[in-house]
């Protein structure tokens, strides 16, 4: 089954896209009015797509259902992302790039982007996909099977942005840490943020976004 997703549509003519996974419990709703906020250039012509989560039960959450990427059955951050669940997350992520392709949009033009859950599938994602993309933004996230990464990634030369609040509680800044140590181990281009905020996204990183996305983007 095809993802559901909400977008907000290019300024002028579509040349870009950015594919922007939201965090556990939310949905593609949660994100959808940074895409004003950020104000990009109306030339560069970049639609934003925000996905929904399939609705499934959440170990942790005592079962209850709710929109994930994956379900969690355990707090330890390396067994926390499930990756069977993650690759079958990644599969449908696929199918809405491959979408944006076939409509005529270069992957070179494509941004990946995730908070949290939707970082850990963008994370994987990005680096397995056939064709380079323009890049990833990975944001108060962590990594799925970091021992795999080596044997399958296709691309080690992609451009990550990686941010992360310093008082994040919910996924601790040492694990997005440690997912920026097996990427930069890969030499991958890939810089990081951190602020001094919980798990969230503040207004200083909107603008470090803003100016990566015109960067990649141009």
């Amino acid at each position: 089954m095809s993802l559901e997703f909400v977008q907000y549509p290019a300024q002028s003519a579509h040349k870009a896209t950015v594919i922007w996974l939201h965090g556990l419990g939310d949905s593609g709703d949660g994100f959808a009015p940074v895409a004003p906020q950020l104000n990009l250039p109306a030339e560069l012509g970049v639609r934003f797509v925000f996905p929904h989560a399939p609705v499934q039960p959440v170990t942790i959450n005592g079962g209850m259902e709710m929109r994930s990427w994956y379900d969690i059955k355990s707090i330890e951050l390396d067994k926390r992302a499930d990756e069977e669940g993650v690759r079958e997350s990644a599969e449908k992520v696929e199918a809405l790039i491959n979408t944006e392709i076939a409509n005529g949009i270069p992957a070179n033009k494509i941004i990946l982007a995730g908070f949290s859950q939707g970082g850990v599938v963008s994370l994987h994602l990005a680096p397995r996909f056939e064709q380079k993309l323009a890049g990833v933004m990975a944001l108060s996230t962590y990594m799925c099977a970091p021992h795999k990464f080596t044997g399958e990634a296709k691309h080690t030369d992609l451009n990550v942005f990686m941010a992360h609040g310093s008082h994040d509680n919910v996924v601790p800044m040492s694990a997005g840490k440690s997912a920026f140590d097996v990427l930069t181990a890969h030499n991958m281009d890939v810089s990081w943020q951190e602020y001094p905020m919980a798990h969230q996204v503040c207004a200083e990183e909107l603008h470090a976004i803003r100016q990566w996305l015109i960067a990649r983007l141009s």
